[in-house]
């Protein structure tokens, strides 16, 4: 297992990235951990999807991005998808603690959820329609923790979120993101303007902002595709333009929820029309490159053999426990977490597990994440200063 890159706890990590930048600004209760210059205001721009072997493969359609890149890479945490990697940011915890352990989980009612919409995931019946979870299950409720947001009000921080107008209100704002004055944005225009427009208040203020269509190009063209390097060669113009009118005594600093891998959908597991894959199981959670597989009740031995021979060498199948105890999740794993993570649990070397009947589209994703290689766990911190 030597391509597993798991998360450590070296204090430069995706969770440390709000409490060092706070610390930056001399804000009290906070600790740099990371090394940011000294700051009045600073702002946090995730690019989604970028990763950081992405960052110098194409380092042509993104100089400056790349003139940035001078350092090390910060690592997301596992697994690496958008819910988690944003909540991890947000909390300055890791899956273990924080609680959202994934693309879909199980969830107290016995069905999975799915974070991003907080909702209940279509699994194990297609046919089922989604149901909000948002009063069944808050998110204040399923990840109690004060967010690194709070704390920052808490200590006279002026904090933003400028993030897609859509996402006000949604259950992971709610879960990763609370604190904050919410400032939606539709365009790249306002998010730059709302970036610039809190780093020129008198301070301390802090700002978090989003870029979300890099992913989406690499989930349907596949990362590296001329699409995907055309949105690159955009955010690196986006960059230098902030970096270029960054006040004085104010810091930007760039970075991702996570990389992404090619993935041929021909070339996949399909846990839809594998009997083997089904047999013992009673939820099937995760995304195709990190599995949550929740067995039937004496059935765990039996599932994780079946996983073992069906993926052999293209991934590594562990209980539950097992990957708790290596620190997947972090090295705190709190008691309402527990029951989210699978009895099995399947990371992908290379393809994907899918499901075409209950995942379609995520089936078809040329580009996907979730595992723990070095393409999708490692990420920029890119640092600019006014």
């Amino acid at each position: 297992m030597d391509w597993i890159v798991a998360p450590d706890h070296d204090g430069r990590a995706l969770p440390d990235v709000l409490p060092s930048l706070l610390a930056a600004m001399g804000t009290p209760g906070f600790t740099d951990t990371v090394g940011f210059p000294a700051c009045r205001n600073a702002a946090v721009l995730l690019v989604d999807g970028l990763g950081w072997d992405l960052l110098r493969a194409y380092a042509a359609d993104a100089p400056f991005l790349a003139s940035l890149a001078t350092g090390n890479p910060v690592k997301v945490g596992f697994p690496t998808t958008t819910a988690t990697s944003i909540t991890s940011l947000g909390t300055g915890s890791l899956a273990g603690e924080h609680g959202v352990v994934g693309y879909t989980f199980a969830e107290p009612s016995g069905g999975l959820l799915h974070p991003l919409s907080w909702g209940t995931h279509s699994s194990p019946n297609a046919s089922a329609s989604r149901r909000s979870l948002l009063q069944d299950w808050p998110p204040e409720s399923a990840q109690p923790r004060a967010t690194v947001l709070e704390r920052a009000v808490e200590a006279g921080v002026d904090v933003r979120i400028a993030v897609p107008r859509e996402f006000k209100g949604t259950g992971l704002t709610r879960a990763a993101l609370r604190g904050g004055e919410f400032r939606g944005v539709g365009a790249m225009g306002d998010l730059a303007a709302e970036l610039l427009t809190a780093l020129a208040v008198p301070g301390p203020a802090l700002c978090y902002g989003y870029h979300g269509h890099l992913d989406g190009l690499g989930h349907g063209h596949g990362p590296g595709s001329l699409p995907w390097r055309m949105q690159l060669s955009q955010i690196d113009a986006l960059v230098a333009n902030l970096a270029s009118k960054l006040p004085e005594s104010a810091v930007l600093a760039v970075v991702a929820d996570h990389g992404m891998v090619a993935v041929d959908p021909e070339d996949t597991l399909d846990a839809d029309t594998e009997p083997a894959l089904q047999h013992g199981v009673r939820l099937i959670g995760g995304e195709g490159r990190a599995r949550h597989v929740y067995a039937e009740p004496g059935a765990g031995g039996d599932v994780l053999a079946a996983w073992r021979e069906a993926i052999g060498c293209r991934g590594v199948v562990v209980t539950g426990e097992q990957a708790i105890d290596d620190g997947w999740f972090g090295p705190v794993i709190s008691g309402p977490v527990r029951p989210r993570i699978g009895d099995v649990i399947a990371v992908m070397r290379e393809s994907a597990v899918v499901r075409s009947a209950v995942e379609p589209a995520e089936s078809s994703l040329r580009g996907q994440h979730g595992s723990m290689t070095a393409a999708e766990q490692y990420v920029p911190l890119l640092v600019a200063q006014g």
